[in-house]
């Protein structure tokens, strides 16, 4: 049965008719005159801080799913890369009892420990949470990608998933593979005629260019991740080519990539972690997957999420003015410019070892 607010607009679940009219009105308006970049800064400016006021974790529409999802959306791959089980776990039922309802999580991360654990943390919890994971098998057909599924249900312990996508569409190649018969594509429908998961979507951290590659298909994706950060505005930027396209379309995006990977301008003092994270959040995204290892990340990223109010656009430009000189080069991004950042079995299926 499909939820009541499943018509809600992608933007804000109060959005009436009229508002709904007057934002898409904008945004056409906006893509005439000043192109997809300026789009995504007048709508992130134009976004109600949903929750900002209560002190609750904002929720925001999953596209146009119907499903409401937590702004901060809670990793799985750091996150499993906790020794302790019962520590793991203990963390993962206080984002829960905080408020964050998406989890995020694939098929490889750490062997599969990732999806076993949180399994086990998600028993009796599951209806309570929008669950996410994605397939790996970066360009093998649709036999791999259906078994991964199952391999995908049973270590997570449950019937279903709400969201399945592909993973690391990071390749120049990779939406050919992914979109030839008997490829990846036809394994997210089946899977979705099925029953066994709800949503669609594809992620990847690349170019923009590979990003489009896969839109240009003009399939039925519900979702799309991609990296958001203070650096992307200024190098190969998803800001600026992807993100109006999604929103164009009413595909969810999920941000990702914050603090870049590995929070290093964090960590040298360029941006502060309260910055990078209410900048990418004052986009229109529903939601952003937070790599979160320790209850001290949790607390700061909630702590950021619960008094979140979005950005001016003067903000958003002063702020990647202000990082201009860092961002030029991708230095800070090198998931983009190099495969530093690549998963070790998407490598093996392109002969790069």
């Amino acid at each position: 049965m499909m939820p009541k607010n499943y018509h809600k607009s992608i933007w804000s679940t109060s959005l009436d008719r009229r508002q709904l009219l007057k934002r898409l009105g904008m945004a056409g308006s906006v893509m005439a005159l000043g192109g997809p970049g300026r789009l995504a800064e007048v709508l992130a400016a134009d976004t109600p801080p949903s929750g900002a006021s209560t002190g609750d974790i904002p929720r925001r529409a999953l596209g146009k799913t119907g499903v409401q999802v937590s702004a901060l959306c809670f990793g799985g791959a750091h996150w499993g890369r906790i020794q302790d089980d019962a520590e793991a776990i203990r963390l993962l039922h206080t984002a829960i009892d905080a408020g964050v309802n998406f989890f995020d999580n694939a098929w490889e991360y750490n062997g599969g420990r990732s999806e076993e654990l949180m399994g086990k943390a998600l028993q009796g919890k599951r209806q309570q949470v929008v669950l996410m994971t994605k397939v790996c098998s970066h360009g093998r057909d649709k036999k791999v990608a259906l078994q991964q599924l199952d391999e995908s249900l049973r270590r997570l312990k449950t019937d279903y998933l709400d969201l399945w996508q592909i993973h690391e569409v990071v390749y120049e190649d990779d939406p050919d593979r992914h979109f030839a018969l008997n490829g990846g594509a036809e394994a997210l429908l089946e899977a979705k005629q099925r029953g066994k998961v709800r949503f669609i979507g594809f992620t990847g951290h690349k170019h923009p260019h590979i990003h489009l590659k896969m839109l240009a298909h003009d399939f039925p994706f519900d979702t799309c991740q991609l990296p958001l950060n203070v650096f992307d505005g200024t190098y190969r930027s998803f800001e600026r080519e992807v993100l109006p396209v999604l929103n164009q379309r009413g595909i969810a995006p999920l941000g990702m990539k914050s603090l870049t990977g590995n929070a290093d301008p964090i960590k040298q003092g360029i941006v502060k972690p309260e910055e990078a994270i209410r900048y990418v959040l004052s986009l229109p995204i529903a939601s952003l997957v937070s790599g979160i290892d320790s209850p001290q990340v949790l607390k700061q990223n909630l702590d950021i999420v619960r008094r979140f109010t979005p950005m001016t656009v003067a903000e958003m430009d002063s702020l990647r003015t202000r990082v201009a000189m860092f961002a030029m080069d991708g230095r800070y991004e090198l998931f983009k410019s190099s495969n530093r950042y690549d998963g070790r079995i998407g490598r093996e299926q392109h002969g790069i070892s």
